[in-house]
């Protein structure tokens, strides 16, 4: 393909918003670098035998391809009936609105935006620049990915810069865009690569020939997962309305092919792939919110179909490894049931991040033979203890290593298959999240990953199973963070369950319940609080601010039962979580309500609205990002992307009336009531495909009449009326911004 052509193909895909990168800004190779650029070509498919297809070469042509016979009449659009015409017209009309009262108010914070701002990137140059990226060790190779390209280098040669560019965005003309995802094929004569924009939910993915001169070899639209099953055949799955049902595999060499290989019925669940550690099986892994079941792919014979490992059972979730012959499963069947895969909110999910991953909730570890893998045959290898959450887990040769949670401390258990002997090694305890770094070669003897917090930026630490021991990778460029005290507490709930807390501070600060508090909260799909290091939190600490994390239930700190607990007719005692976590920092000094704030994204605007409602007093201020805040109107939408799947975590209250009657007694948007609110700011996207903007648009209007009703109702002495400020970005969608969006916000 031409570089015009792949161009032209790649902007049609919407890859239209900035460039982005999470942690390294775009910048220049300083004139004296030692990283070389490699020179890269594109392949010319100018000779492509391709000539009539309708779709750009590298695209998967549909199962069902309709098209107009010659003088076949095309019917026209159905005229729109008059409700839908009025909606849309009350929806341009709230946003026009709102868009002016924005338009209005940003200038007041002006002075403050711009201190803000400068501080920030002072933080992100001193941190985030210096931190480095994950590595993929690939025999004497290793690929790392910065600032939109991607470098190959030998082990003793990355710190040094001495690395090769085997891709780069800017060289095609596309720094709006990201990459997500990078896979390397065994041999390393192939690397496919996922590109994705902010203001889109699909990725595309790039597959390059590697040698002397890269060129693109295919270009795939609307790819979510992709693993390689041999040298030269991938696997992947396409995505089309938030679901991704179909797996394809596509070849490279002499007898170039694309087939569909397995489809998902279920408007439930969900498809991803992953390849076993040894490479030995590509799985096809088919997830609802409770349910799972696993075909195997025998990379030796990748052009074989599909094999069933376990039928899916309602319930029962499970993840498979492979060693020596046979399978080891991480599963939720038996008791305790504490395990659970799951995709993040980008892609199943009303959640606010942008990469996929795997997040278990503790259980069992257990194995059976590949050729009778039937759950009649499962046997237990390992099983964690209660309220222990398997963060993730590597299979090695002779070992796995597992990363846990267990009352807001990680840790991992190394277990070796050669001594049956289990080894706990406690980390900092100022560490609250970690990144697995890739290991492609299963017979490493180091597992590298970072640790991080939201005020401490990641460091590098490594695990030699040779050494058993744990090795912290200095940067020396990287200051240490020295000034800050992590502490965590237990709240205890309206039923006396007991919730964790974890706050940060500046040891320095005196008289803390003087001090502002920014609370967060989320308790929702079984997924953690996101408590990855971000500048803005750093920033707060060393002005004086108090940071408290509530990990309610509904959440998955605490396992599965965390989850069930906090779910569909469980929903509210989520919020009386977050009412206990609130009320014990404010009588144990950490603050006072009139200085304190709550943030919350996505899912956790459900429990951060309903306390707006039912405690306005015990906050100042709500910040808020493309919050979910109309439960009943969404799930009683089912032409929605997400509502079937939804049903799991909220209820369907289309059919049962008291999951109805539950959801209106805490949706955000139905309990809206004149009374005296806190201040709220709420960022919102135009083009949101998970939470519908109307809904929002509608929640602020309904909120600033209460607030207003409120005040024109009551002389009280010192009676305010608080600021409610939507901002709606054109630009951006519901997943994680770039460094550059997140900025400005």
């Amino acid at each position: 393909m031409c570089y015009a052509g792949l161009r032209s193909l790649l902007q049609g895909l919407r890859f239209s918003a900035k460039y982005y990168s999470k942690h390294n800004p775009p910048q220049t190779l300083c004139p004296n670098s030692k990283i070389k650029p490699k020179e890269c070509r594109i392949l010319d498919w100018s000779e492509s035998t391709c000539a009539h297809r309708t779709a750009p070469p590298g695209s998967t042509l549909p199962c069902r391809f309709f098209s107009c016979k010659e003088g076949t009449k095309v019917p026209s659009k159905r005229k729109r009936n008059t409700s839908t015409v009025t909606s849309d017209l009350l929806h341009k009309n709230l946003l026009k609105s709102e868009q002016e009262n924005w338009n209005d108010i940003s200038p007041t914070y002006k002075a403050m935006t711009k201190r803000i701002k400068e501080k920030l990137e002072e933080l992100h140059n001193i941190y985030t620049l210096n931190s480095g990226s994950p590595r993929m060790r690939f025999g004497e190779n290793v690929y790392f990915e910065e600032n939109g390209c991607i470098f190959l280098a030998k082990p003793d040669e990355v710190d040094e810069g001495n690395a090769d560019i085997l891709f780069s965005i800017e060289d095609l003309g596309f720094s709006d865009a990201f990459i997500q995802r990078i896979r390397i094929s065994p041999d390393q004569r192939y690397m496919a690569i996922s590109l994705k924009s902010e203001n889109s939910e699909e990725a595309t993915c790039i597959i390059m020939k590697l040698g002397n001169f890269p060129v693109v070899e295919k270009v795939i639209p609307s790819v979510f997962s992709f693993e390689w099953a041999a040298n030269d055949v991938l696997y992947y799955t396409t995505q089309k309305n938030l679901k991704c049902q179909n797996v394809f595999m596509t070849t490279f060499t002499y007898h170039k092919h694309t087939k569909l290989v397995y489809t998902e019925q279920d408007a439930r669940f969900f498809v991803d792939l992953y390849c076993t550690k040894d490479r030995r099986f590509l799985t096809i892994n088919s997830n609802s919110k409770t349910t799972s079941e696993v075909w195997l792919v025998d990379c030796r014979h990748p052009f074989e179909s599909p094999a069933l490992v376990q039928a899916r059972t309602t319930g029962v979730i499970y993840h498979i490894e492979h060693r020596k012959e046979q399978l080891y499963i991480l599963t939720t069947y038996g008791e305790p049931a504490e395990y659970k895969a799951i995709l993040t909110d980008n892609y199943i999910h009303r959640m606010n991040l942008d990469t996929y991953c795997r997040s278990y909730r503790n259980s069992k570890l257990m194995k059976a033979p590949v050729a009778s893998s039937g759950r009649e045959n499962w046997q237990l290898v390992y099983a964690l203890e209660k309220k222990t959450k398997l963060v993730d887990f590597e299979m090695f040769s002779d070992d796995c290593i597992m990363f846990l949670k267990n009352a807001g401390h990680l840790y991992l258990n190394v277990i070796s298959f050669v001594s049956h002997s289990v080894q706990s090694i406690q980390l900092p305890t100022w560490a609250c999240e970690f990144e697995l770094e890739s290991h492609p070669e299963h017979t490493t003897s180091t597992c590298y990953f970072q640790l991080s917090s939201p005020v401490h930026p990641p460091k590098r630490f490594a695990y030699s199973f040779k050494e058993n021991n744990l090795i912290e990778q200095a940067v020396q460029e990287v200051p240490i963070i020295t000034n800050c005290h992590t502490t965590r507490l237990l709240a205890k709930s309206k039923d006396e369950t007991l919730v964790p807390i974890t706050v940060f501070h500046n040891k320095n600060s005196k008289e803390l319940h003087r001090r502002p508090l920014l609370v967060h909260v989320y308790g929702a799909y079984g997924i953690d609080l996101n408590m990855s290091f971000k500048e803005e939190k750093l920033m707060l600490i060393e002005e004086g601010w108090i940071l408290a994390y509530c990990h309610v239930r509904g959440g998955g700190e605490q396992g599965l039962s965390w989850h069930r607990d906090g779910c569909q007719l469980n929903k509210l005692k989520g919020l009386h979580d977050l009412r206990a976590c609130i009320t014990l920092l404010h009588k144990l000094g950490f603050s006072q309500p009139k200085h304190t704030a709550l943030a919350a994204a996505s899912a956790g605007g459900v429990l951060a609205g309903a306390l707006c409602n039912t405690d306005p007093a015990l906050i100042r201020a709500m910040v808020l990002q493309a919050p979910f805040v109309d439960v009943l109107n969404t799930m009683m939408k089912t032409h929605l992307p997400l509502t079937t799947e939804e049903q799991e975590e909220w209820g369907n209250p289309l059919e049962d009336e008291k999951c109805m009657k539950y959801i209106k007694s805490y949706c955000p948007y139905q309990n809206i009531k004149p009374q005296c609110y806190p201040s709220v700011f709420i960022t919102a996207y135009e083009n949101d495909e998970r939470i519908p903007l109307t809904g929002i648009l509608q929640y602020v209007q309904k909120l600033r009449k209460a607030a207003l009703d409120h005040a024109s109702r009551t002389s009280k002495k010192g009676n305010w009326i608080p600021s409610i400020i939507l901002d709606v970005q054109a630009n951006g969608s519901h997943c994680d911004s770039s460094w550059e969006h997140s900025l400005n916000e």
